[in-house]
């Protein structure tokens, strides 16, 4: 595996780059460093919320670009280069459609606000991992604001008691397991895999010259653009069979690993 012709960097936060306590490590940072002078684009494309992904990565967010919201939003500096957001009908007959379920938290995803109900009191330190701008809002059908998605929650399991009931949206909606708590639900063409192909597009990058890590079904259709894709050894196991490579944990310098590799290879092309 060679990877001295690459020139896109894409990977995506939780379970991948960010580790299990939620940060980035000083060794990311010291290749980012290298990468930058190699002239590579960087983009982290994440589920999370713009500012939340901005938080985690503050001292490099001038030169990267940011997938934010499983690619409903794409901005570069001060620049968007794509947003697809939800009409109010479509959201609100998502939250109809999620109306009757128990032990949910729903959150609407803004470009740079989140907003939830009273209802979800006891679940706003954990959303704080992930939202770092939210609102609490007495009726999420009454939010006047733009919405990217509707992000729900569940303390157990998003494959067992959210994606069941909400699987038959699919024809209409981007129906999405991002996490093992979390299904997204967004516009079709509003994922990862639509977003990178955009930034691909726009700076003139093949599939040939992009290296793409993730660890969850949300990551599916991003790695899909890159002929170097590479799972997480953390990953769900839709991931382990799509990608062609493979890595170390989060836990274990995983992405880290293959960077270091990748400037290896540019210093003996």
């Amino acid at each position: 595996m060679n990877l001295s012709h690459i020139k896109m960097v894409v990977t995506d936060m939780d379970g991948t780059l960010l580790n299990s306590n939620h940060e980035v490590s000083d060794r990311f940072f010291e290749l980012f460093a290298e990468l930058k002078k190699q002239k590579i684009i960087f983009v982290a494309a994440s589920g999370r919320q713009y500012n939340s992904i901005i938080d985690k990565l503050s001292s490099i967010q001038n030169d990267i670009i940011v997938i934010a919201e499983n690619g409903g939003f794409v901005m570069h500096r001060e620049e968007e280069l794509l947003s697809t957001p939800l009409d109010r009908s479509s959201r609100n007959s998502v939250l109809k459609t999620i109306g009757n379920l128990k032990n949910i938290h729903p959150v609407l995803c803004g470009k740079k606000n989140a907003f939830i109900t009273e209802h979800s009191d006891g679940f706003i330190d954990l959303l704080r991992q992930y939202y770092t701008s939210f609102e609490i809002v007495n009726d999420l059908t009454q939010v006047d604001s733009e919405i990217l998605k509707v992000a729900v929650y569940h303390s157990e399991s998003s494959e067992a008691y959210i994606y069941p009931f909400v699987k038959h949206l699919e024809n209409e909606f981007k129906v999405k397991v991002s996490g093992e708590n979390w299904v997204d639900i967004s516009c079709l063409n509003a994922h990862k895999g639509y977003a990178l192909q955009k930034v691909q597009e726009r700076y003139g990058i093949t599939s040939k010259e992009t290296l793409v890590f993730g660890d969850y079904n949300n990551d599916l259709e991003m790695l899909a653009m890159a002929d170097f894709s590479f799972a997480m050894d953390n990953a769900h196991q839709n991931v382990l069979k799509a990608a062609k490579y493979t890595t170390t944990s989060n836990d274990n310098f995983g992405v880290e690993r293959i960077l270091k590799k990748l400037l290896e290879d540019k210093k003996q092309a």
